[in-house]
């Protein structure tokens, strides 16, 4: 992580130095507020936190939730400075009301697995999850992994009537984990950031519904200078080892 950290910090220079023709090499006292799909929080607050280091005086303030209602409070005026949705359909919203600045960049890609309660799994297969008994949580379907469970569990012709849908995979994650759902559809990155609290399990149908991440500064940016900054660092080398590093399969 250390190692991380530093050539993160030496990319994020590189960056700064390149972008101060945009801002005057000026950087006190300003908040940069991203808006980030749920499935971003671990790796884009550690990202935040090394983006600030290179920035003295700068804040990155997340506000982390399902792309869908994201992308809708950004249609409503809401002031942000960056978007990074997790289904390319969902940004789409953004840049059809001509809210973003500029094309927005595929940064990662990442695919469901079927999250279990740790040591006491009652579903240990996809089609388990259409078992008579067997608690199911799955995102709501306008959040991007709904769609892609609903693709998904498409592709294997399984019905599953989850008992809640959930705005956004955290929320199924934490049924899962608090043992109020005996599994539920999250992405890989999402098992991986609960520290052994559930269990990830595989499935082929899930390469069928691998989701893109796009990123995008917004046209109506306080800090546009400052956001653009942000996407370059999450688009560098830096951000994408530690995408990687996180579970994010490549753009």
């Amino acid at each position: 992580m250390k190692r991380i950290l530093s050539a993160a910090v030496a990319a994020l220079t590189l960056l700064t130095a390149a972008a101060c023709g945009d801002d005057g090499g000026k950087s006190e006292d300003r908040t940069l507020t991203v808006l980030a799909a749920a499935s971003l929080t671990e790796t884009f607050t550690a990202l935040g936190k090394t983006f600030e280091r290179a920035h003295p005086g700068v804040k990155v303030r997340f506000s982390f939730g399902g792309s869908s209602a994201l992308a809708q409070q950004i249609v409503q005026g809401a002031p942000a400075d960056v978007f990074a949705a997790a289904s390319p359909a969902t940004m789409k919203t953004v840049t059809d009301d001509g809210d973003a600045s500029g094309a927005p960049q595929v940064f990662a890609r990442n695919r469901l697995v079927i999250a279990v309660p740790k040591g006491a799994a009652k579903v240990h297969a996809l089609k388990d999850l259409a078992a008579k008994g067997n608690k199911v949580v799955l995102c709501a379907e306008q959040v991007p992994c709904g769609a892609a469970a609903k693709t998904a569990l498409a592709a294997a012709g399984l019905t599953v009537r989850p008992v809640s849908r959930e705005q956004d995979v955290k929320a199924v994650l934490t049924k899962v984990r608090l043992g109020e759902a005996d599994a539920g559809l999250v992405y890989r990155t999402d098992v991986g950031a609960a520290a052994g609290q559930v269990t990830g399990i595989d499935f082929p149908e899930a390469a069928q519904a691998i989701n893109a991440y796009p990123i995008a500064a917004l046209a109506k940016a306080p800090q546009l200078a400052l956001a653009r900054q942000f996407v370059a660092f999450v688009l560098s080398p830096a951000g994408q080892d530690a995408l990687t590093r996180a579970g994010f399969e490549k753009p």
